[in-house]
């Protein structure tokens, strides 16, 4: 599984030798293009697709828990009549718009079960099936059957996933219910979907390894199994809260301007109090039969256990102590450690 992770090659605008085992190999010249003016060329590249290919739309209308593989997509051919049973991807495809690097992008979905559970965001980790190929040709460049977790935004060493995948992802749902059998987990009404989107929320200038061109436009079939909340540095502020302009990219937030984004960064203040102790701790037990607590808006579960049917669930709870609005663990003037204990 290579393709969706972000690559953290530079593209260079001209040739240089890449010192392997033969000092010849070269990385071929690639012109990095303006943006817009390929937002452009891209844009009318997935109009014209959608408008020539179609789906097998009624194979979904029965049963349930289809694959990602039951979903056929093929060329509607010149003077052809569309075949019964199908839909034009144009017809049947969600336009959504974004921002990113200062350029506007449309990008598309089609929606096939939205699936019964909950809605991973943009900063979590997903469990998923997927396979994706090229607009231009259909070259499938990479594909899983077998459910993998995935970061959709990544820390450290695991770069995550392309901006597209996290601008949609987030707008499906996860399995409601799942069983295991045998060793083999079986997933029950998923998110199911395809993404249609420009190399400008793909991979632009760059390659998934080289497996497909710079600039490509690409089509993902996937399935959203599950996912799981992440806390990248684990200073008990979930990192999708640390987003703090809600722009859908923790990159730019950095309160202390450290260079350590907030979600990374365990001291978001710059205080000398760590952003964890900060925060106000809390425990929860909840017997058999009990109703879990309803979380404040402030709060956040750090982790929970389970002993002869007992929940035990700890949060903890960000504080704004001078009531000005910005909580203490954001403000370089506020250092209460919450966790200290009293001499």
């Amino acid at each position: 599984m290579k393709s969706i992770k972000l690559i953290v090659y530079l593209v260079l605008v001209s040739v240089f030798v890449v010192s392997c085992e033969d000092d010849d190999v070269k990385v071929p010249d690639v012109v990095v293009r303006d943006r817009g003016e390929q937002q452009l060329a891209d844009s009318d590249s997935l109009v014209d697709y959608l408008s020539t290919h179609y789906y097998n739309s009624d194979f979904f209308l029965s049963g349930s828990n289809h694959k990602y593989s039951d979903i056929i997509i093929t060329e509607l051919e010149e003077g052809e009549d569309l075949p019964a049973g199908h839909t034009l991807l144009i017809d049947a495809v969600e336009t959504h718009t974004t921002t990113y690097e200062d350029t506007d992008y449309d990008y598309y979905v089609l929606r096939i079960n939205q699936g019964g559970g909950d809605s991973p965001r943009f900063t979590d980790q997903v469990r998923m099936r997927y396979e994706g190929f090229t607009l231009v040709d259909g070259t499938v460049f990479d594909s899983l059957a077998t459910p993998e977790d995935l970061f959709l935004t990544g820390a450290g060493f695991n770069p995550g996933l392309i901006r597209s995948w996290q601008l949609i992802i987030p707008m499906f749902n996860c399995a409601d219910s799942f069983t295991n059998s045998n060793g083999i987990t079986n997933y029950n009404n998923y998110g199911l979907g395809v993404m249609f989107v420009p190399s400008g929320i793909a991979y632009f200038s760059g390659t998934a390894s080289g497996s497909i061109a710079s600039y490509s436009n690409l089509v993902f079939k996937f399935e959203l199994l599950q996912y799981d909340e992440v806390d990248h540095d684990a200073d008990g502020i979930p990192s999708y809260v640390e987003d703090l302009d809600a722009n859908l990219d923790v990159l730019d937030d950095d309160t202390d301007d450290d260079s350590a984004p907030n979600y990374i960064d365990q001291d978001d203040d710059n205080d000398g109090v760590l952003t964890i102790n900060e925060l106000v701790p809390n425990t929860y037990t909840v017997n058999m039969g009990d109703t879990e607590p309803v979380l404040a808006s402030n709060e956040y579960e750090l982790n929970r256990s389970t002993s002869n049917g007992v929940i035990t669930i700890n949060t903890v709870t960000a504080i704004d102590s001078d009531n000005n609005g910005i909580p203490d663990y954001l403000q370089e003037d506020i250092s209460i450690n919450y966790n200290e204990e009293e001499e």
